[in-house]
């Protein structure tokens, strides 16, 4: 097989605020993979909270094409071998879906078919990122009606979290969950979490900064369901996240690709845990491949292309506020600008 890969950076629709950063653009690598006349492809997201970026990313895939080998079906072997380079994950993620992609193409199945699952899993919530208590609300009542979830960015460390989540619920009846991203301390989460479970908050996911030692303390005495997701990377971080929360995150970016993301979702529901299925910002080509497994989840937060500017990878179709993999084989979408070649 051949890699060959290409950095790009996307402008996002508006500014999209988290407690730790503002973005107004995304910068991803899309990638390559040829084999036997057809073409995979893949998408990274590298993070910097996760000490990844663009430059990391494209120095990994310029060292690795000689670990693929000649067969695209041998994922668990070319899984292994990527394994053996350390960290990356957004990379191997795109790789990952290139594979998944292309053995799609070859068999003329789209890649969620070939896993034996449904194509449709929940609904999508919807981001309202972080601002002022009033801000979000007036954001909250501008939502697209098809969107049957929302998910609040708190963090803002001024006291106004629970002030935020009130003020949406006053606009709206749709089901909230919020995501702290890392910024509460233990007895402010316990506090808090206590005042967001009369506002009809079904989860607060990650409110401690990950490996925080009052975890435990908190899943015991907590009065809402808890995710985690910077806690939570691959499968080897699943049993441990039991500990300390009632649910994990699983992204890909994060866990190395579909392959690894279906194995996390299955142990999780060995262990009783929830499982929720997020996105970085990326376009509808990393979201396609997330979505392959949404069926896999209970609670689904893929929006990243829909904050985007213009999506140069159309093709999931997001109906009922459900973001709904194509039935094309593999991943089943298409650059727009080749498209129009």
């Amino acid at each position: 097989m051949e890699l060959a890969h290409r950095p790009v950076t996307l402008p996002l629709e508006q500014p999209f605020t988290i407690s730790r950063e503002t973005s107004v653009e995304e910068k991803l690598v899309w990638i390559e993979l040829r084999h036997a006349g057809t073409t995979g492809y893949g998408e990274a997201a590298p993070q910097g909270h996760y000490g990844e970026s663009v430059e990391s990313a494209s120095a990994f895939l310029d060292e690795v094409g000689d670990l693929l080998g000649d067969d695209p079906f041998a994922l668990e072997e070319i899984g292994e071998r990527l394994a053996e380079r350390p960290g990356e994950m957004a990379a191997k993620s795109a790789v990952d879906a290139a594979l998944h992609d292309l053995c799609g193409k070859l068999t003329a199945t789209p890649v969620w078919r070939l896993l034996g699952l449904r194509r449709t899993g929940p609904p999508t919530s919807w981001t309202i990122w972080l601002g002022d208590p009033d801000d979000m609300a007036r954001r909250a009542e501008q939502v697209d009606p098809r969107f049957r979830r929302l998910k609040l960015k708190l963090g803002g460390r001024d006291g106004l979290d629970v002030e935020r989540v009130r003020q949406v619920r006053s606009v709206t009846e749709l089901p909230l969950m919020v995501d702290v991203n890392e910024y509460w301390e233990l007895d402010e989460a316990i506090e808090n979490i206590a005042a967001l479970s009369s506002l009809g908050v079904e989860y607060v996911e990650q409110p401690l900064p990950a490996g925080d030692a009052g975890g435990p303390r908190l899943k015991r005495e907590t009065a809402l369901p808890v995710y985690v997701d910077e806690d939570c990377h691959t499968l080897a971080d699943v049993a441990p996240c039991a500990e300390r929360a009632q649910g994990i995150n699983i992204k890909l970016a994060k866990s190395g690709g579909i392959r690894e993301a279906h194995k996390m979702a299955v142990t999780a529901r060995a262990l009783g845990l929830g499982v929720m299925l997020g996105c970085m910002i990326e376009s509808g080509l990393g979201i396609s491949a997330a979505c392959q497994v949404a069926s896999l989840c209970d609670h689904v937060d893929l929006d990243g292309n829909l904050l985007l500017a213009e999506d140069p990878w159309p093709g999931v179709a997001f109906e009922e506020g459900i973001q709904v993999p194509p039935e094309e084989p593999g991943l089943g979408v298409r650059e727009a600008i080749r498209s129009r070649e």
